[in-house]
């Protein structure tokens, strides 16, 4: 069963029947909203988002980042399963494949962000998700919503950490301004 979650919640990623899930897959989903053009009739316009994974050590410093430009990160534990540059269809637009058991033991916290590619702030972006799935069974876990309005072009959507012996996942839902992923690392590291 899904846990939908608020700002600031967190949810452990212990299995229900005990021990923690390996795998997991953050997606991202998003709509573009339609636009007034010419005597006042919506036109659809495209939104290219782009999700991203940031890994930081203990100390806060970036191990790694996962993204359009870079697939798979440099230990193959994390892989970006490709680019959507309109937000069509249902469902996840783009994912991220987490082996939680193959993080290096000095990657302390995954953060997942969300950037507008194309510049335009997240008012003009409808039914903006992201969920966190069970890769063994294909269950979703949690799921929040990014529903932020604003001339923001980025957010920081939620974070895995380590907890113990086990993982737990964050909603942030922190915005911020940039096209990429370099851009938003420093208001990431902010929600460490």
């Amino acid at each position: 069963m899904s846990i939908s979650l608020t700002k600031g919640q967190t949810v452990s990623l212990t299995k229900k029947s005990g021990g923690a899930l390996s795998k997991v897959r953050m997606g991202l989903g998003w709509d573009a909203a339609k636009k007034k053009g010419f005597l006042g009739r919506m036109s659809e316009q495209s939104i290219d988002l782009d999700a991203s994974a940031l890994l930081f050590d203990a100390s806060g410093n970036v191990v790694d980042t996962i993204w359009y430009n870079q697939l798979v990160s440099k230990d193959g534990s994390i892989v970006h399963t490709g680019d959507n540059r309109t937000g069509a269809g249902d469902g996840d637009d783009e994912s991220i494949k987490v082996d939680l058991s193959a993080l290096p033991s000095n990657v302390q916290t995954v953060v997942f962000t969300v950037n507008s590619f194309t510049g335009q702030g997240f008012a003009q972006v409808e039914n903006a998700f992201c969920r966190l799935v069970d890769e063994a069974n294909e269950d979703e876990i949690a799921r929040y919503d990014l529903s932020a309005t604003g001339s923001h072009t980025a957010q920081i959507m939620a974070k895995v950490s380590r907890d113990g012996a086990g993982w737990s996942m964050t909603a942030i839902g922190g915005t911020a301004s940039g096209r990429t992923v370099a851009a938003i690392a420093p208001a990431a590291a902010q929600h460490l």
